[in-house]
């Protein structure tokens, strides 16, 4: 997983999932998009949390593109991060006849009943990159090795602090999470923790707030916003004197957020560098931020793969295959154990994002000046 080599080998491992793309069609009502496809296949309905990020934007795009190539028609719909509109349009995808569900879950434990109407008029769900909890009415679930992006962001503070060659600090740091109602919150932070707490231990990291919990650290919605008052409220009360060195931050958009506090305070001109700052995404605003040398690292997931794999599954699954995974251990939702195929996320900073993102195309250098 460390290198864009063996991310993509893992990715090209996947059968069947080499698609073309095509164009679709904008609805402009009550965030909806609805193309029209192939008449040759059914409806499938595909929920996605909200608008507000480039990464959902470009996830529902993706999906109906490659469903779209199977012939299918697709019904997208964006819940603005309102679990009960979320539930609302998923009900509604069901009573419009959808043939397969792809769901990416705002609250991943307020969809038990609206699942039970998908099972009982047998509408195979799939889970997109957020496992929904508390039901058996979830089929198989496509993501990235979540875990495996924690360990890439704290493993990347450990290296660029020079933890791992040798400096014995102590340096400053703050911890921040995802949003507690997403079950991959957990996964992320524990996987950063996995490389950090050690350090801690040892007095080599301090976290001069004193947050250190998940409970504590969480930021609801993944908001840019709440994480920028987080950041500010840490500052004013832990650093009237010394400076933050690392801050881990599980998502782009929080990172903006810290980023914007840190500006505020000072950081970023004289004698307050700015510390060293995780990401997860590569959202476009905070890769130019990586190369205007703000934000120091973000996890690159290629959604358009995931994209694939959902794609894929949902028409296996409807068509009497088994779909392809590769993880049938790790995913219990407290009900069952929901199988996974999981792809592989890459570290990128200002080394390696020319070699990763502009030459496998998921930028054009236009687009990053």
């Amino acid at each position: 997983m460390r290198t864009r080599r063996a991310a993509l080998t893992a990715i090209a491992g996947a059968a069947s999932l080499a698609l073309t793309l095509t164009a679709c069609g904008q609805n402009g009502s009550g965030g909806s998009k609805e193309d029209t496809g192939s008449a040759k296949g059914g409806t499938i309905g595909i929920a996605m949390p909200t608008k507000s990020s480039e990464r959902w934007i470009n996830d529902g795009n993706n999906v109906v593109k490659d469903l779209q190539s199977k012939g299918y028609k697709t019904k997208l719909v964006y819940g603005e991060d309102d679990p009960d509109t979320q539930v609302s349009q998923i009900e509604n995808l069901i009573t419009q006849g959808v043939k397969g569900l792809i769901i990416a879950a705002i609250d991943n434990k307020s969809l038990n009943n609206v699942l039970q109407q998908a099972a009982q008029a047998k509408i195979p769900v799939i889970a997109y990159d957020r496992l929904i909890l508390g039901t058996k009415d979830v089929d198989y679930y496509a993501s990235f090795d979540n875990e495996k992006v924690g360990v890439l962001q704290g493993t990347y503070i450990v290296h660029k602090l020079g933890l791992d060659s040798g400096k014995k600090g102590p340096f400053n740091i703050e911890l921040f999470a995802g949003s507690n109602d997403d079950n991959n919150t957990k996964y992320f932070f524990g996987g950063a923790m996995s490389v950090l707490q050690p350090y801690i231990d040892k007095k080599e990291l301090v976290v001069k707030s004193g947050q250190t919990g998940l409970n504590q650290v969480t930021t609801l919605r993944w908001d840019g916003t709440t994480a920028q008052k987080r950041m500010e409220d840490v500052l004013t009360s832990a650093y009237k004197s010394g400076k933050v060195d690392a801050v881990l931050s599980p998502y782009d958009g929080i990172s903006i957020g810290i980023l914007s506090a840190l500006k505020s305070d000072g950081y970023g001109s004289g004698s307050k560098p700015l510390p060293v700052i995780t990401g997860q995404d590569a959202e476009l605003a905070s890769v130019k931020s990586i190369i205007a040398g703000e934000q120091t690292q973000t996890v690159y997931k290629d959604t358009r793969q995931l994209a694939k794999v959902a794609a894929t599954m949902v028409d296996d699954a409807l068509n009497g295959k088994t779909p392809q995974t590769n993880d049938t251990k790790t995913y219990d939702n407290g009900t069952k154990v929901v199988p996974a195929y999981l792809l592989q996320p890459v570290s990128v900073d200002k080394a390696n994002y020319e070699d990763v993102l502009v030459k496998g195309g998921y930028y054009t250098d236009a687009q990053l000046k």
